[in-house]
């Protein structure tokens, strides 16, 4: 990425581009500012800092997980790591603490030090993507951008397996609590959700966003119960396991009265009381995925960029589900 790319899309002349990075003064502010957020967006960086004259190689790899402290990205980290070293290489983790904003800046803080970065969840958009990808090497796992190499879960399929497993017991009408709007994999849920209750003759209803916490999920359980729903899908499983104490507070019983889905099969899926039924996603797998392709990638080799990579998830039934009330 140039100064004539930025030139291009700003359009300005290269020169202009040029005073506005060496010699701002020679610039409106205006202008300035316009330039800027057109280099930013394009992945363009000034040569002295992002781009030595020799190839450098650090020996480490950025790992950028949206929220570290949901038990999701436990599995991610640890694939991640296990594939790093296997690779003899060091891996090195950013929060980007559900913020786009927080997420470039770990991202930009990271790229002068790193070979190569796997994201995971990203809240920026393919465009951010696509010009950090200029920059230095990129795999996005549980997200599919066009142009990078992607790993998601295969949503459509464990959507579809818990709809069926809900309408076996006999709910016909599924509330989907979701995620936060910037995020791919709630969007692909939300969609997969609406696909399977067509097929089955079964009707969807979407409460949210939420946040993907604890929290979020508590504080949707007032909408299940105004709503009459007696079948939800959470976003994830911090969602689904906060939906339940919600609904606990709220002396609602789960299955007898609402039967609750959630997504991922994190630790507290299985610890909660009821146990959460929920969708085991690979998570091991997509961080293991994410690092090897990276390193194959220094090496020459050319990834698949045209569609991500699904891989497969499965539905684990607990106590959380059971027949619908009459």
């Amino acid at each position: 990425m140039t100064i004539y790319d930025v030139a291009r899309e700003a359009g300005v002349s290269p020169s202009t581009v040029s005073r506005a990075f060496a010699r701002p003064g020679r610039v409106s502010s205006e202008t300035g500012a316009h330039i800027r957020e057109v280099a930013n967006r394009l992945g363009y960086r000034q040569q002295e800092i992002f781009r030595p004259e020799a190839p450098v190689r650090h020996g480490i790899i950025g790992l950028a997980v949206s929220d570290i402290t949901n038990p999701f990205y436990f599995g991610v980290i640890r694939g991640a790591e296990r594939a790093a070293a296997e690779a003899g290489l060091t891996l090195v983790v950013g929060d980007a603490y559900e913020s786009a904003a927080a997420e470039r800046q770990m991202l930009d803080r990271q790229l002068p030090i790193v070979d190569g970065i796997v994201i995971t969840s990203s809240r920026l958009s393919d465009t951010d993507l696509r010009g950090l990808a200029r920059i230095k090497p990129v795999v996005v796992i549980n997200r599919e951008v066009r142009g990078l190499p992607c790993f998601v879960p295969d949503n459509n399929r464990g959507i579809k397996r818990a709809v069926e497993h809900l309408g076996a017991l006999g709910h016909r009408a599924i509330a989907y609590v979701a995620g936060p709007e910037a995020s791919w994999a709630d969007g692909a849920r939300w969609r997969a959700l609406r696909e399977a209750v067509f097929e089955l003759g079964l009707t969807a209803h979407r409460i949210g966003p939420v946040v993907p916490s604890l929290r979020g999920g508590a504080a949707a359980a007032a909408d299940i119960v105004s709503g009459g729903h007696t079948a939800v899908i959470a976003y994830n499983d911090l969602v689904g396991v906060g939906l339940l104490r919600g609904l606990r507070e709220l002396g609602v019983e789960v299955p007898a009265e609402v039967s609750v889905v959630g997504f991922d099969d994190t630790l507290p899926a299985d610890l909660v009381v009821p146990g959460l039924t929920t969708i085991a996603s690979p998570a091991l797998l997509l961080g293991r995925s994410g690092v090897q392709t990276l390193v194959a990638m220094k090496q020459g080799a050319k990834p698949r960029r045209d569609q991500a990579t699904v891989l497969p998830v499965r539905l684990v039934v607990r106590e959380s589900t059971g027949p619908a009330r009459s």
